[in-house]
């Protein structure tokens, strides 16, 4: 039988200090399978390009901001499912057999549950709230499998979004087909929490929803993203927003 191949595509941005870990976990879950292969698509400054080359996987180089960059990834893709995965967060050791089996299942597209690195309570919360089928509830942090037919049939991430891009993506699938939720948990970092503060952060990202929501610019929404949040990154524009 025929197996399903899936291309992982990761876009970061000056993730040097974890880029290595996300790469050695996810070569050590694939190592036993076929047709699997992982993009890193980088638009930083600093050395992740350089620590992801002396790994058995593929490097892109375009232009800065996530939507470009999964799309850069995704027009690279050799396989027909297309998994795009956040530096920062971790799938679980069953993620190839639950994408391929969902895909079988004419599940085509979805994401994972999540759960954060940080045992807090609240921070339990947040992550359990990640099983609600409910656009507030969704995030890149949960990655996305998508079958590389209807990813293009979509027409791909939006580029002229700095922020929500995952949201929108959904949004456009959910006009042609379910978008599912497996039971499998990817883990997530909580650095952004820790370096916002745990309440403040969530409020502000229900404020980014509400705004995307009711149809705010996205230039008002980048505003309100910068002049908030402490990304630990580039302070002259947002790169992620979940």
């Amino acid at each position: 039988m025929a197996h399903q191949g899936i291309t992982i595509i990761i876009p970061t941005f000056n993730e040097e200090k974890g880029i290595a870990k996300t790469l050695e976990t996810l070569l050590a879950i694939t190592k036993n399978y076929r047709d699997i292969e992982i993009i890193v698509a980088d638009a930083g400054t600093d050395r992740t390009a350089e620590i992801v080359s002396g790994y058995p996987v593929i490097l892109c180089r375009p232009e800065k901001g996530r939507a470009r960059q999964m799309n850069a990834g995704a027009a690279l893709a050799g396989h027909d499912t297309l998994y795009f995965l956040h530096a920062d967060t971790l799938p679980p050791e069953t993620f190839v057999d639950d994408i391929r089996k969902a895909i079988k299942e004419g599940k085509n597209a979805g994401c994972f549950r999540m759960r954060f690195d940080d045992p807090h309570p609240i921070m339990t919360v947040y992550g359990w709230f990640t099983r609600v089928p409910l656009p507030i509830c969704r995030g890149g942090d949960q990655s996305l499998f998508i079958a590389k037919q209807l990813f293009e049939a979509t027409g791909g991430f939006d580029e002229n979004l700095q922020v929500m891009e995952d949201i929108d993506i959904i949004g456009r699938i959910e006009r042609q087909t379910t978008f599912h939720i497996l039971e499998s948990e990817v883990v997530t970092s909580a650095r952004k929490y820790h370096r916002n503060g745990i309440l403040r952060l969530q409020a502000i990202f229900g404020t980014i929803h509400f705004m995307y929501a009711a149809g705010y610019d996205q230039d008002s929404i980048v505003r309100f993203y910068r002049d908030t949040i402490k990304t630990g990154q580039d302070p002259g524009k947002p790169h992620n927003c979940s």
